[in-house]
């Protein structure tokens, strides 16, 4: 399982721990479920009480829905994983351009970062930001 929001919003107190994004892992395949079905699929092997307290914690940091079903909650994800991962490198960007370092500095650590994982995603960059910049002159000229 491939673990994306370690560093999501690590400042800000909705960091992720393991068992949450295993959990969150769950419900996208799932679409939602309680405590029991999460355990009867034997992916997750935690005790009843510890996923238990882990759904509410997601739930209190804003990460699922839930609505009673009886004595229980049925839990549900609240976006994505693909609309999550947006978030996360939003953040992620975000707080580093927030770093207090000069401005350029963060900047150059992208386009090294992408450079050295794929050279076409530096001119995929050129277009998004020829487009973004298209998009605020009209917008500024309306």
């Amino acid at each position: 399982m491939k673990r994306v929001f370690t560093f999501f919003g690590a400042a800000s107190g909705t960091h992720l721990g393991p068992l949450e994004q295993q959990v969150l892992e769950a419900l996208w395949s799932r679409g939602n479920a309680t405590v029991r079905e999460l355990l009867e699929d034997k992916n997750i092997t935690q005790a009843y009480t510890t996923v238990m307290t882990t759904l509410d914690r997601l739930y209190k940091k804003k990460f699922l829905d839930r609505v009673s079903e009886g004595r229980a909650f049925r839990y549900s994800p609240r976006q994505t994983a693909e609309e999550l991962r947006q978030v996360a490198a939003v953040e992620g960007i975000r707080q580093l351009l927030g770093s207090g370092d000069a401005s350029s500095l963060p900047l150059s650590y992208l386009v090294e970062a992408l450079s050295t994982h794929d050279a076409q995603l530096l001119d995929e960059l050129q277009v998004l930001v020829e487009r973004k910049r298209r998009e605020l002159k009209k917008a500024e000229q309306e």
